[in-house]
């Protein structure tokens, strides 16, 4: 039979343990509430975390010890002895790549989400040749950081790896209908030419796990996280964890079909929710109603921004398509709250009432919160701390 997998706990537990292993989460704990408050003294943890302080005092030694975090500057008090402030070890670090089908933007971040530096990879048209762009430009920005630790690779892709090939390591995705090279052999590559772990999951899931551990989200309600781009994926955060169904494919609603009779998908069907609401559907518009091609989705913002007629008629097309693919995720699943992250986001003052104006005009047994991700279209590089962190830390 084969082993079943060691149990794993979500990084963020936001309450302290009583259970046979409590050591684990309580340092998980400890390590988000420093993340989270830095600088802050060891009596300070103990009165946020509910702990006791020798608690406490082991979990921070064993954190000290690993280099996770550093002991900085001291501070005042009336009398007594002066408290030793806590701060994440700002030298460790986590390469994020967010993978698109076309291009893939490659950054460091540090251990609490800061963008350090990071560069925009055009890929080669020749699919053979994409994941060797990728390698080198990995290479080029490890030497360009020799003075930092890397913790791991975290990559945001817009597929679906099944379950068991994070364990076989085998060199295929089960579903990227929207990428033509070959994907599901980035992370044995990258693996192999840099010495690094490499964590690689859905964009709608990394996203899902950025927004509670970076974002607004307290971990303790379930959410559904919807990537807007070349496609549509969704992430599904309940109960404390990600819903990945049997073999991975929990999330893809962007691949229902809700026009039988509608245009082709890259998935092999007709109709799909993303063909008539991803960013390729709004340029799509743009160029019916303006009679002229469609310029870049980023320059297609623009204009609907600027009032340009054509740009906002598109958008809003895009807007209402969306609206009535989250009535269906409402619909379904009942969220706490849907959130979106995409290039669509930065205009959420002007889309997010006409998407939530759309997935309303129907009943709903349940309404969710609806807003854009923390920080917007950063989530997608910042998942990558989450999942290097959840992988490797705890």
């Amino acid at each position: 039979m084969p082993k079943s997998p060691a149990p794993r706990f979500s990084f963020i537990n936001k309450v302290s343990a009583s259970n046979k292993i409590p050591r684990q989460i309580n340092r998980n704990l400890i390590f988000n509430q420093i993340r989270t408050r830095q600088p802050i003294s060891r009596a300070d943890l103990a009165r946020v975390s509910g702990l006791q302080r020798s608690t406490v005092s082991l979990i921070v030694e064993d954190l000290l010890r690993e280099r996770w975090i550093v002991e900085g500057s001291m501070g005042r008090l009336p009398r007594g002895r002066r408290p030793t402030f806590l701060n994440l070890n700002g030298q460790r670090s986590v390469l994020a790549l967010d993978i698109h089908p076309s291009q893939t933007t490659l950054a460091v971040m540090d251990l609490s989400g800061k963008l350090l530096s990071h560069n925009l990879i055009v890929l080669p048209e020749d699919p053979q040749k994409v994941i060797a762009a990728i390698v080198d430009a990995i290479g080029k920005m490890i030497a360009a950081n020799s003075d930092r630790s890397f913790d791991g690779i975290g990559m945001s892709v817009p597929g679906r790896f099944g379950l068991q090939l994070k364990e076989s390591n085998l060199g295929k995705s089960i579903f990227a209908p929207n990428i033509s090279w070959p994907i599901g052999q980035i992370k044995s590559r990258v693996e192999e030419a840099t010495g690094l772990p490499v964590v690689v999951d859905n964009v709608a899931n990394a996203c899902a796990l950025s927004e509670v551990w970076f974002g607004e989200s307290d971990g303790m309600h379930d959410l559904v996280m919807v990537s807007v781009s070349e496609g549509i994926g969704t992430g599904i955060f309940a109960n404390g964890r990600i819903v990945r169904g049997e073999g991975g494919f929990a999330g893809e609603f962007g691949h229902v079909q809700l026009d039988p009779n509608g245009l082709p998908c890259s998935c092999g069907s007709r109709g799909c929710w993303e063909t008539v609401a991803s960013n390729r559907a709004g340029m799509r518009y743009y160029a019916e109603i303006a009679n002229k091609p469609s310029p870049a989705f980023e320059v297609l913002l623009g204009l609907a921004a600027a009032g340009d007629p054509a740009g906002k008629e598109s958008i809003e097309k895009m807007c209402i398509a969306l609206g009535r693919g989250l009535h269906m995720i409402a619909t379904a699943l009942a969220p706490t709250e849907i959130v979106v992250v995409g290039d669509i986001t930065p205009l959420w003052h002007l889309v997010g009432p006409l998407i939530e104006a759309e997935m309303r005009r129907r009943p709903l047994v349940k309404v969710p919160r609806l807003r854009p991700a923390h920080e917007g279209n950063k989530a997608r590089l910042r998942s990558a701390v989450a999942l290097v962190m959840n992988e490797n830390l705890l």
